[in-house]
């Protein structure tokens, strides 16, 4: 466990809560705003950027759904239209996002072994591999953290927006 995740703090309610804490009021799913307070407004600038690339590149495919998975798992948000996409969870103080690699996408992962950073590369390597893949959770802390999600997600499924660049192509890739 890094050493941010035992620091905590109290929220406007008088919980004390830790980082990586899940939103677990079952009322009702959350709102912008909720999040917002929740995960930071620094980590809310990626959030948003990267539901605004899901919308961009994936025009009308994806209805995204918010599910409780229970007072330990809490609220999170999936993007699914036959297969997931992705799944993101909101922490507090972060959040994650959670990306499955079948096979074929694991084959995908592979052949770009060195391509991707070595934090990436060794959150796989240490995944399980499940009977339907391998779960990547991965914390969005950066703008570098937030462009590899997305070229994860344009590997797993390719845009169907046409002529739009992947995020690898989009940037300078010299940083891997």
């Amino acid at each position: 466990m890094s050493r941010t995740d035992m620091k905590t703090s109290t929220t406007a309610g008088g919980m004390l809560q830790r980082i990586g804490s899940r939103i677990t009021d079952k009322s009702a799913p959350p709102d912008d705003r909720a999040v917002r307070h929740w995960i930071g407004p620094e980590a809310f600038v990626h959030w948003t950027a990267l539901r605004k690339w899901i919308d961009e590149f994936y025009p009308g495919v994806f209805d995204p759904d918010w599910l409780y998975g229970g007072k330990n798992r809490g609220w999170s948000l999936r993007y699914k239209q036959t297969k997931a996409l992705c799944t993101l969870v909101p922490e507090y103080g972060r959040f994650s996002a959670i990306v499955v690699l079948g096979r074929v996408e694991r084959e995908k992962f592979d052949a770009r072994r060195y391509a991707w950073r070595p934090q990436l590369v060794k959150l796989y390597d240490e995944a399980k591999t499940y009977i339907d893949g391998k779960w990547l959770t991965v914390s969005v802390a950066s703008t570098g953290d937030l462009h590899e999600v997305m070229d994860l997600l344009a590997m797993k499924r390719p845009p169907t927006s046409p002529g739009r660049p992947t995020p690898a192509t989009s940037r300078k890739t010299s940083r891997r």
